[in-house]
């Protein structure tokens, strides 16, 4: 996949860039050498839910876009490019709606740590949270709260932990949901990134889909036959789908955010979201339902006077690959045994209403 991207940026440096200079290279890196972010994390395995805070150690201009139809999430008006307040932190979690109450705590954590925007009178961090659908996976009565987000917030001042598969956020994730969770298959928590020259770009995606997940072309997960032996498909199901409610059987939410130490405005990491989201629609079939919660950020991170000078649409380009790159690591990092799925998804169908 990394061919395509030297490929593509080629061809738009070509254009601008005069022959005798070259392109510079772009080379792989770990999501924690981005600098300007630190991820914290925290779950309840047993009840298949948590927490993941990416705290911007320098207040960073951001920006969102919302895609799906059923979006759990928090202050994210503070960011929208004519309000522009500068976020401390990003929070993604489990608990549906009810996981927000996770946000309390990393706000209260970040007090504490003299962290937030000056009233006067107190600090009041801006914190802004999405959440997944994950209720259908070990405990429906058990959620993020301000304990877990206060945990994970206090994890990111300790150590930089951008961990992959069943943590943080991605403890309850799963994918494949067309046909209900006895059919579904284990995600998580996915990263991936790059630099190019001075210039760093991160993403991060909890992969919690309706639809099935591909990689080159290939299914890599998603919806499974009824015994589990062999791949079922998502596309057909939902054609035959009668009604319009899709959260009768399932719920979902992927959710992505791209970090970087591009010098853009909030205009410019609006697009740059929706330029990402390329890479949700090139993994994910089907994306963007009713029953989805769809959202992508882009943050500028780290100090003004070390943000560096790039091409937006370049940039946007990288970011929906590595998206596509985050979501095949959520699901080669998150494998578990058959036997431990079902135990966790019979658990809840066991559960009085």
């Amino acid at each position: 996949m990394r061919h395509i991207v030297a490929a593509l940026l080629g061809a738009i440096f070509a254009s601008v860039v005069p022959a005798q200079c070259q392109v510079p290279e772009l080379q792989s890196i770990p999501f924690s050498s981005i600098q300007g972010v630190s991820v914290g994390n925290a779950q309840d395995d047993a009840a298949g839910t948590g927490v993941t805070v990416f705290r911007l150690t320098v207040p960073g201009r951001a920006a969102v876009e919302i895609f799906g139809g059923g979006p759990a999430s928090r202050e994210t008006e503070t960011i929208a490019p004519e309000r522009n307040h500068p976020l401390n932190a990003l929070v993604f979690s489990g608990g549906s709606a009810y996981g927000l109450a996770a946000s309390g705590g990393v706000a209260s954590c970040l007090e504490e740590h003299g962290v937030g925007y000056d009233t006067g009178i107190a600090l009041v961090p801006i914190v802004c949270q999405s959440c997944i659908y994950d209720l259908g996976y070990g405990s429906a009565s058990e959620r993020p709260d301000e304990r877990m987000g206060y945990a994970a917030c206090e994890a990111s001042f300790s150590a930089n932990d951008p961990r992959s598969g069943n943590v943080g956020a991605g403890t309850g994730a799963t994918v494949g949901k067309a046909a209900g969770m006895q059919q579904a298959q284990k995600s998580g928590i996915g990263y991936a990134a790059v630099r190019m020259g001075a210039l760093q770009i991160g993403v991060a995606v909890v992969l919690n889909s309706l639809g099935d997940i591909y990689a080159s072309g290939q299914k890599i997960a998603g919806m499974l036959t009824p015994d589990r032996s062999s791949f079922a498909d998502s596309y057909t199901t939902l054609l035959l789908t009668t009604g319009d409610n899709l959260f009768t059987s399932t719920t979902n939410t992927t959710l992505a955010a791209v970090f970087t130490n591009g010098d853009f405005t909030p205009a410019q990491l609006k697009h740059l979201a929706r330029m990402a989201s390329a890479g949700l629609a090139r993994s994910i079939n089907p994306v963007f339902t009713t029953a989805d919660g769809d959202t992508v950020y882009a943050i500028s991170v780290g100090p003004d006077e070390d943000k560096v000078t790039a091409n937006l649409d370049a940039v946007g380009a990288i970011c929906a690959t590595l998206v596509e790159e985050a979501i095949a690591d959520a699901v080669h990092s998150s494998q578990i045994s058959e036997q431990v799925y079902v135990e966790m998804v019979t658990r809840i169908s066991a559960t009085p209403k």
